[in-house]
């Protein structure tokens, strides 16, 4: 597998895995309604790094991230990532690639942290991958995520040092 940086003519097809994650309205803040001309704003606009990830290079994209700055000024140290892995692809150790690979870039790139700002509670395949790879829940939004069958669910802050020392 290959981890990229996006190119202009990538959207086609990181459109076609974020579609239906983005109509489903189960894991991400996002409108399921979302047209294709605001979710490529909302996934690719700077000051975000996106990219793709291909079982082999020229292959089909079988992922996505972003990686941006969570805040600015005294809390520009801190980094945000957003990642989905096509449907056919799930469960192939995709989204624990990227994320190793978003944190090893957030670290060339300065940041001390990661933070992750809202993961649903029903979103158990990210809360434990996530644990897994050594984020902490920093907090709890209670009923901050309207789920579309469950309703409101709690959300949760999680967080990662990046580095030996506190962020």
């Amino acid at each position: 597998m290959q981890i990229r940086s996006f190119r202009p003519e990538d959207w086609p097809d990181v459109w076609a895995i974020l579609k239906p994650v983005f109509r489903a309205g189960d894991t991400y803040g996002v409108s399921p309604e979302i047209s294709p001309d605001e979710a490529r704003r909302l996934w690719t606009d700077a000051p975000k790094s996106v990219f793709v990830a291909e079982e082999v290079q020229g292959g089909p994209i079988l992922g996505t991230y972003y990686l941006r700055p969570n805040g600015y000024g005294p809390a520009s140290h801190v980094c945000n990532c957003g990642y989905v892995v096509a449907g056919p692809a799930r469960g192939q150790g995709l989204a624990t690639a990227m994320c190793e690979h978003s944190q090893a870039e957030a670290r060339r790139r300065g940041y001390r942290a990661m933070q992750f700002n809202l993961v649903a509670s029903s979103n158990r395949g990210a809360l434990l991958l996530w644990e897994k790879l050594g984020f902490e829940k920093a907090g709890t939004l209670p009923g901050a995520f309207r789920h579309p069958s469950l309703g409101f669910v709690d959300a949760f802050v999680m967080f990662k040092h990046l580095s030996g020392e506190d962020a």
